[in-house]
């Protein structure tokens, strides 16, 4: 009985160790990239804080870009978002809407607020795609630069690749089509192809905002508000600390493997050269980045991937919890089917800092995570109840988490007061700030159990994109 004792407590001491060391080393990686993110944000700020995005409107030089919207059963937002689309500042690019076969009045609404009518537009297949059922332009000559097409539905990645066929410029910019633009996005987002120094800048991206709440005028944000519902609140926090304390920081190292899909641009030529969008995940944003940047490592061609720290994009987020974890669910299933697809990267000298660094951190802190996180909350249980754990360790260790969690969020608005400074009321400071005490005890759990239904749909096959059911800007008469 004493052997079996002393084993068994071995057995729990091991078990606190593995538990305790997982926790530091990804609270040690968290920091790591919130001190590189913020002092390559001051960099950036410096750098560019004299920089006129103008000249770029009338320079012969500005890359011509090509905007790809997949649309489907958007019409809450369709029409807001495409006047976004049509009235940026920036002179060389097309929109190129693609209604994924829509069952909503996505199509109807297009072709009478944008008086479409059929064009002959010829369309070089490079890619295979879903059948296209009519390719539109408008009568208006204030829309000449949108293109409409409607295709049989094949999924977003479907959608993209058409948009792939048709774009005539030499950069595509691929965007949520329930997405408004900042009027200087294209500015900066096209400014790291002009600058990189040598290498071939395969693709760039900005962060992404919440837009719930605020409102929208003539397809453009102008109030920016907090979200009343805790939901979409909490996410504005978690958007500025994905994209301000962890992009921020892979971008300098150049070892980003995501672009967000509500918006980044990429090479044409490189991601036609890479086979275009797979069809065969649900994160066809991430698979893309990494499949481009096998190709060019494989092939030995120097390049880079940009990031853009400039508030560009604002999205609209899940307001509830059926839509949220359809939403996460998703995003889990993507990314294990990206580091499935390229698990010959994984710790492979030979694919570089991705190799060795990227593909290894999101395999263990973006999928495994979740899953660690689960079974050692359930053998923590099942070890409270037998009564072989310390309660006041059990304790200390869950605050401990809790007020790392609290600061990390802290650090995040600290940091996006001292830079872009978009919630100005102290109302707003004050919801976002409780809204990081909230977030470890309500969020975080749901988020965990959204990745656990994406394994499981996972392993059960699941194909399904999931809808995502929009409410609407709210829109300023």
């Amino acid at each position: 009985m004493t052997f079996l004792t002393h084993e068994l407590k071995l057995f729990i001491d091991i078990y606190l160790f593995l538990i305790l060391g997982y926790a530091i080393l990804i609270m040690s990686s968290y920091l790591i990239l919130a001190q590189l993110s913020t002092r390559e944000l001051k960099s950036y700020l410096k750098k560019n804080s004299f920089v006129d995005y103008n000249v770029l409107l009338t320079s012969e030089f500005a890359p011509s870009l090509s905007l790809i919207a997949p649309a489907y059963n958007e019409g809450f937002t369709i029409e807001e978002n495409v006047k976004s689309l049509l009235s940026l500042n920036y002179n060389n690019y097309q929109v190129i809407v693609v209604n994924d076969g829509s069952k909503d009045n996505s199509m109807e609404i297009l072709i009478k607020k944008y008086d479409l009518v059929l064009t002959d537009l010829k369309v070089h297949t490079k890619i295979e795609t879903k059948k296209i059922k009519g390719l539109y332009t408008s009568r208006n000559a204030a829309y000449k630069k949108l293109i409409v097409v409607d295709k049989e539905n094949g999924g977003k990645a479907d959608a993209l690749n058409v948009g792939l066929n048709i774009a005539q410029n030499r950069y595509i910019v691929c965007i949520d089509v329930d997405c408004i633009l900042d009027k200087d996005s294209l500015l900066k987002l096209a400014k790291p192809f002009l600058g990189s120094y040598g290498k071939r800048v395969i693709a760039t991206g900005g962060v992404v905002r919440i837009a719930n709440q605020c409102i929208i005028k003539n397809g453009r944000l102008v109030e920016v508000n907090i979200p009343d519902l805790l939901l979409p609140r909490i996410q504005v926090l978690e958007y500025l600390r994905a994209f301000l304390l962890g992009r921020m920081a892979w971008g300098k190292l150049d070892g980003l493997l995501l672009i967000s899909g509500a918006f980044g641009a990429f090479d044409k030529e490189i991601a036609l050269l890479a086979g275009g969008y797979n069809t065969k995940t649900v994160g066809e944003d991430m698979e893309l980045v990494v499949r481009m940047r096998r190709y060019m490592l494989e092939n030995k061609i120097p390049y880079t991937v940009g990031y853009i720290p400039d508030p560009l994009c604002w999205t609209e987020a899940p307001e509830d919890f059926k839509i949220f974890k359809k939403q996460r669910s998703r995003w889990m299933r993507g990314t294990i089917e990206t580091l499935s697809f390229h698990k010959k990267m994984f710790l492979n000298p030979k694919y570089k800092l991705l190799g060795m660094l990227s593909v290894p951190y999101w395999t263990l802190f973006e999928f495994l995570a979740p899953a660690i996180e689960f079974i050692g909350l359930v053998i923590t249980i099942i070890f409270l109840i037998l009564g072989l754990l310390n309660w006041h360790f059990f304790f200390l260790l869950l605050l401990f988490v809790y007020f790392f969690a609290v600061m990390f969020s802290v650090i995040a608005l600290y940091s996006e007061e001292r830079t872009y400074h978009k919630y100005p009321k102290q109302a707003d400071f004050l919801k976002l700030l409780l809204a990081a005490l909230i977030e470890p005890l309500y969020f975080h759990p749901l988020t965990v159990y959204a990745a656990l239904i994406g394994y499981k749909e996972k392993l059960t096959g699941a194909k399904n994109w999931g809808d995502m059911t929009r409410k609407g800007f709210t829109k300023k008469p």
